[in-house]
């Protein structure tokens, strides 16, 4: 079969080259729909696949900040984000403004909610911190960094461990 040549509305010379318009998507044009909504996701701007561990955090989410609100806490936001970088949790404890990172793990997990938070996550964080402190018309003089360990087994919350006044 020849491709037939035509003109678009911009007097552009297309090729069509034949290909039948309700036919399958290429493998490329895929795997480019993948990558794009994989990058979407990657910058924040859109959510991601809900999976069991996304349901489980959200669930560790939810207990850390109930958590929150019982220690006296006023929660100002939640899942704040600037770009690629999220604070799980802000909330105001007193005078002082706290960022608080939320780690749901497993009852039976070897490495602790405490420990999990890396070099690279904290300066993630840090980053955030900054953004977020930036934007206030008055920013609190003495703010913090927490750390808010949730169990979870079984889609229940066991136990809530609080670290405080954690080092970026």
């Amino acid at each position: 079969m020849m491709p037939s040549r035509t003109r678009n509305t911009l007097g552009q010379t297309v090729t069509d080259l034949g290909r039948n318009a309700t036919a399958k998507p290429s493998f490329v044009s895929q795997l480019s729909e993948s990558v794009q909504s994989r990058w979407q996701w990657f910058w924040g701007l859109r959510g991601g696949p809900s999976t069991a561990a996304s349901k489980s955090g959200q669930l560790g989410e939810d207990a850390a900040a109930q958590f929150a609100r019982a220690r006296g806490w006023k929660i100002v936001a939640r899942n704040w984000r600037h770009g690629r970088d999220e604070l799980d949790l802000v909330a105001w404890d007193g005078e002082v403004l706290v960022f608080a990172e939320v780690r749901a793990r497993r009852a039976s997990a070897l490495v602790s909610g405490y420990h999990s938070v890396t070099v690279r996550k904290k300066q993630a964080l840090a980053r955030a911190i900054h953004a977020y402190r930036r934007g206030m018309a008055q920013p609190p003089a003495h703010f913090r960094f927490d750390i808010v360990e949730v169990k979870v087994s079984d889609g229940v919350v066991g136990e809530v461990l609080f670290h405080s006044n954690i080092p970026l």
